[in-house]
């Protein structure tokens, strides 16, 4: 796909190379009982080829994928609401009409296909973070650095509140932190039998494993997503401003783009101790408060960035071209990459598919990875050549203008002619 506009193929090679990134992390969530994903001794394994395939995943992979995707969904925000304005659109009724939508696709992911959707949370999100599309760049890089900052206070003073309680409850004393402190592990302690009870649902029929999963997604949907919700925004705000100084566009210069990508390698080694904290104490909760709050609110968006450093350097220098064009049709097809994943892998692992659910260890699990990689790559080129979307694209487009768009490139064309 050459026809993309400059400026527009780093900023779907970022997105193509975010979605693929995302399933390094998800398929742990789609081939195994869901608190894998954070713990790796609950299941698939913990050590050998297992513990090193987790410890790279948490230092390369973990949340950074996400982030960068995160950061897209933002300057998509305002790449699409410029359109509309161009087009003597309201971009308010754009936008949130695509976001309304979104929830409905992301209902139906959640519910019916798997319960570790991100749509819903990206949505509502969305509708917050449009409020400020319009504001100076650097408004909304502080607003971001800000929240996530609040964030890592936030999560820091909760892990020094609950270890304090963790001391004096082995000390046997009886007061307000000893008391959050075992509140605190009665809460995150899951039930000795619930991977057992995760496996047999979801090696079941489709009814058993609709009912575990509705069960997450609500956990998902109530919890989780709330507390994802403060650094999903900043992520977002800084999304916008970074596409509004043209970052991820490509339009800084070479040796701006080197000095962030330089970074990776020296953030990589910041997770060292990480690793270890977390691999020593078994992978505690406690341990995770502290962790998450350093990895993913100063640690995640530098390495995202970097990232999307990186793979616009590759883009801007045109070697391996095909691979770019490859990269940036996945990105414009993400959405229907993303939902395809979902609905392949629950075919492949689910009892009502494959049931290869539960079967495979970590390391294994990489195998997949792989092979839906190339299904990814391989298909959204040759899509994209006939069809003007990808088909969940077309869908969310038609559904969020109450009108059939055109699907056929010939068509678009054909339309954008008269």
């Amino acid at each position: 796909m050459t026809d993309a506009a400059p400026r527009l193929r780093t900023l779907d090679a970022v997105r193509g190379v975010a979605v693929m990134g995302i399933l390094l992390l998800n398929i742990n969530g789609l081939a195994m009982p869901d608190y894998a994903e954070i713990d790796p001794s609950h299941y698939g394994g913990a050590t050998g080829a297992n513990w090193w395939v987790w410890a790279i995943a948490y230092a390369v992979g973990d949340g950074k994928m996400r982030g960068l995707f995160t950061m897209m969904f933002g300057a998509s925000t305002v790449l699409i609401a410029e359109r509309a304005v161009a087009n003597d659109e309201s971009p308010v009724r754009v936008h949130y009409a695509r976001m309304a939508t979104l929830i409905v696709f992301g209902m139906v992911h959640a519910y019916l296909i798997w319960a570790g959707d991100i749509l819903v949370l990206y949505a509502l999100t969305g509708m917050i973070a449009f409020v400020g599309w319009r504001a100076k760049p650097r408004v909304l890089l502080l607003i971001g650095i800000a929240l996530l900052g609040l964030k890592a206070a936030d999560g820091l003073s909760a892990w020094y509140h609950l270890d304090s309680g963790r001391v004096a409850a082995a000390r046997g004393a009886d007061y307000a932190q000893a008391a959050d402190w075992r509140a605190f592990e009665r809460a995150t302690a899951p039930s000795p039998d619930a991977a057992a009870k995760e496996v047999a649902a979801y090696r079941g029929s489709y009814a058993d494993a609709l009912k575990s999963r509705t069960e997450t997604a609500i956990f998902f949907q109530t919890v989780i997503n709330r507390i994802a919700f403060v650094d999903t925004l900043a992520l977002m705000l800084i999304g916008m401003a970074l596409f509004r100084w043209g970052f991820f566009s490509g339009a800084w210069s070479r040796r701006a783009y080197w000095l962030a990508a330089a970074s990776v390698p020296v953030l990589w080694t910041c997770y060292i101790p990480l690793v270890d904290w977390l691999s020593a104490t078994r992978w505690s909760p406690l341990t995770m408060t502290a962790t998450e709050a350093i990895q993913l609110t100063v640690l995640r968006p530098l390495l995202s960035l970097g990232y999307a450093a990186l793979v616009i350097l590759f883009v801007r220098s045109g070697r391996v071209a095909w691979l770019a064009d490859r990269l940036a049709a996945t990105g414009r097809m993400a959405f229907s990459n993303y939902l395809g994943t979902s609905i392949v892998l629950t075919l492949f692992f689910n009892g009502y598919g494959f049931g290869w659910y539960g079967y495979l260890q970590r390391w294994q699990c990489l195998i997949v990875v792989a092979a839906m990689w190339a299904v990814m790559l391989a298909w959204s080129e040759p899509w994209l050549d006939r069809f003007a979307y990808g088909p969940f694209e077309w869908l969310w487009r038609s559904a969020a203008r109450f009108k059939l768009q055109p699907f056929r490139r010939r068509q678009e064309i054909a339309n954008a002619s008269q």
